[in-house]
């Protein structure tokens, strides 16, 4: 092997190493960041019992998502996802912080789970399902042709 990369001339072995080079970079892994989490200097901030819904809005910004239970409290969420090559992209680290509040809008408590709790922090969204799912090409071509209606065309008179 080594009789035959000495025989190329420079211009093919800088092309060679460039080659070999971003096959090795092309590798490495890529981070991604998703969301924000307050820091902790500005959760110190807010006190148990005496904050508000608005003064924790001053004070660490817009939650991610709010309580869907009568506005049970704000969730803070972030994640760390890691994608590598052609593998599916794997979440290393997701963390949320939950500041609830009491039927009078005051904290009720602040609590921060995370990946290394144990606790799974599943991240799902809704979608509503198509109705062309499972249909082919031809099946919603044909299935349309009873409901064209040429005076819907933009244009025509």
């Amino acid at each position: 092997m080594l009789k035959v990369v000495n025989r190329l001339n420079p211009a093919s072995k800088t092309l060679v190493f460039a080659a070999c080079l971003a096959a090795v970079g092309a590798c490495s892994p890529v981070f991604k960041n998703h969301g924000y989490i307050p820091p902790a200097e500005d959760l110190a901030e807010i006190k148990v019992g005496v904050d508000t819904r608005d003064s924790v809005m001053e004070a660490v910004g817009a939650p991610s998502s709010s309580g869907v239970v009568r506005d049970s409290g704000f969730y803070y969420v972030r994640s760390r996802v890691r994608h590598y090559g052609p593998k599916r992209p794997e979440v290393v680290s997701r963390e949320l912080v939950a500041i609830s509040f009491d039927d009078r809008g005051v904290v009720r408590n602040i609590e921060r789970f995370g990946l290394e709790d144990g606790v799974v922090v599943q991240l799902d969204r809704r979608v509503t399902e198509s109705s062309i799912e499972g249909k082919g090409f031809l099946r919603q071509l044909l299935g349309n042709i009873g409901n064209f209606n040429p005076a819907n065309i933009p244009g025509a008179n």
